[in-house]
């Protein structure tokens, strides 16, 4: 029988509520005082909504909750209904944002700035829905239901989306503002990648040594985190091991190295990112 989804409680609704409105609001924000009177667009529904308001002189907030509306009804079943709810009132959020601050001044005309700072924000309060269970544009919700049938990523897909969106920016608007449009739309997905995955970047460490049960005691001792043993067999040699598996920080990174090669210069290290580690095992301990 499957377990039974886990009910949010009142707290975790009422947290989820309010970063959504800060994330949607901070994308009205971008929108209205840096982007779209610079001529500048967003990718996705929010883009083609931008050059729809243009074409027709209706505002794109309508667009916004109109044009979205239909990938929200196609990924209810599939995606499921919390995550369609918070997407739709982030939508509505950011809807009433832009409508409200329509008729103020953008904070700047100077269109690299505008580019910069509208970035930046918009990348923040698009990541900081993400994080909380939303979205802000229906085209990823159609990417998620395609990647599930194609051999491509939402990533892959959503980026195809939108380089189409650009290229019509170009006819709608001017060339110039389609390739703000671009650089706008690179740094907003490197501060969503931040806003979701965090700063917090750690790395996740596998050691081979003949040494691993004296490694792995320095370790715990000298750096103060716990390590793993994973048993292994030598493709070439055919002698079995252990291999120490351990997450640390960017910082200890070079300590590990130099620990490591105190006991054994031999020993083959393997480092990889990792952007979210949770856990209590993670936890540094005191180092002796």
């Amino acid at each position: 029988m499957a377990k039974a989804h886990k009910k949010l409680t009142m707290l975790e609704i009422l947290k989820r509520g309010i970063f959504i409105t800060i994330g949607a609001i901070m994308m009205g924000v971008a929108l209205e005082l840096f982007l779209v009177n610079n001529a500048v667009i967003d990718g996705g529904v929010t883009g083609i909504s931008i050059m729809l308001s243009e074409l027709t002189g209706v505002s794109y907030a309508i667009f916004l909750v109109v044009l979205n509306l239909p990938f929200l009804i196609l990924g209810f079943k599939q995606i499921g209904k919390t995550f369609v709810i918070s997407t739709l009132y982030g939508i509505v959020i950011m809807s009433i944002t832009t409508q409200y601050l329509h008729h103020v001044e953008p904070f700047t005309e100077e269109k690299l700035l505008a580019v910069l700072f509208g970035g930046i924000i918009l990348g923040a309060g698009v990541g900081l829905v993400m994080r909380f269970g939303g979205c802000l544009d229906g085209t990823e919700i159609v990417a998620i239901l395609l990647s599930k049938k194609l051999n491509m990523s939402v990533g892959q897909i959503v980026m195809i989306i939108n380089v189409f969106i650009f290229i019509a920016a170009g006819f709608v608007f001017q060339w110039d503002s389609a390739m703000y449009s671009m650089i706008t739309y690179y740094i907003a997905i490197k501060l969503i990648d931040i806003v979701v995955d965090g700063l917090d970047e750690s790395k996740s460490v596998m050691i081979i040594s003949n040494e691993y049960e004296e490694i792995s005691d320095a370790i715990n001792a000298r750096l103060g985190r716990s390590t793993t043993f994973i048993m292994a067999k030598g493709g070439y040699s055919r002698e079995e091991t252990q291999v120490i598996y351990v997450v640390v920080t960017r910082l200890e990174v070079a300590k590990l190295k130099s620990l490591v090669h105190e006991i054994d210069p031999r020993a083959f290290l393997s480092f990889q990112s990792v952007s979210d580690v949770h856990g209590s095992n993670f936890a540094k301990k005191n180092i002796h």
